[in-house]
């Protein structure tokens, strides 16, 4: 992370990219608290058998509506963290712009609920349906497009066998996915290892980004004082 602008304290240690750090840090957070609260505040519902979208059906399905919203929109905050503090090298733009694409997916999510089992199919459900699928194949491209950008980069080389192995176990797991038929008894918990092999990426992004975005600020601070 360079010298520049973005560097700068504005709140506290904080700087600019410090916030956008944040925002990727806090929003998996988010999910997995809103996850956790509906799930276990559903007598009638399994978090190891039900699926991940029909929690939305639930009465307290609303604060799952709110994490996927919460997320989405954070991540998407977060993206522009990692386009300006990585050195981009080749298919790093395209990597950055599916990882846009991801975020906006996660708020399609959380906006439209997915169809009741056995209930007929409706175009809010369909769209529910097509944007989990296009979103969870997207991040793994996403991830191992950008993972060629963070081999050459000193500040980041330290995760780059952790992206590879993320986007490869996320490739396997989406395809998995698509395979597993609904009602197979252990169906919400292998969709949640799916989610959580993609939210624990962002998170240890997030937390590279915001401690570079505080060695940036002590190294400003220092040359600003000599």
């Amino acid at each position: 992370m360079s010298e520049s602008p973005i560097s700068r304290p504005i709140i506290g240690p904080l700087n600019i990219c410090s916030i956008l750090a944040l925002a990727g840090a806090v929003g998996p957070l988010v999910l997995v608290i809103a996850d956790l609260t509906a799930a276990f505040s559903e007598p009638s519902y399994n978090p190891i058998r039900n699926s991940i979208s029909s929690l939305v059906w639930t009465s307290m399905g609303w604060i799952q509506t709110i994490g996927f919203l919460t997320v989405g929109l954070l991540v998407e905050v977060f993206v522009a963290g990692l386009f300006f503090n990585i050195r981009g090298g080749r298919g790093f733009g395209l990597g950055i712009g599916l990882l846009v694409c991801f975020g906006f997916g996660l708020l399609l999510i959380g906006a439209f609920r997915t169809d009741p089992v056995g209930s007929q199919t409706t175009i809010e459900g369909m769209i529910h349906s097509v944007t989990a699928k296009a979103v969870f194949f997207i991040f793994p491209i996403a991830s191992l497009l950008i993972a060629l950008s963070l081999r050459k980069d000193p500040r980041w080389k330290g995760l780059y066998v952790h992206t590879i192995a993320t986007s490869g176990l996320a490739l396997a797991l989406v395809i998995g996915w698509l395979c597993l038929p609904v009602k197979l008894t252990w169906f919400g918990l292998y969709e949640r290892i799916l989610v959580a092999n993609t939210v624990i990426w962002v998170e240890i992004m997030a937390v590279r980004l915001l401690r570079l975005s505080f060695i940036a600020c002590e190294r400003l601070n220092k040359s600003t004082n000599s």
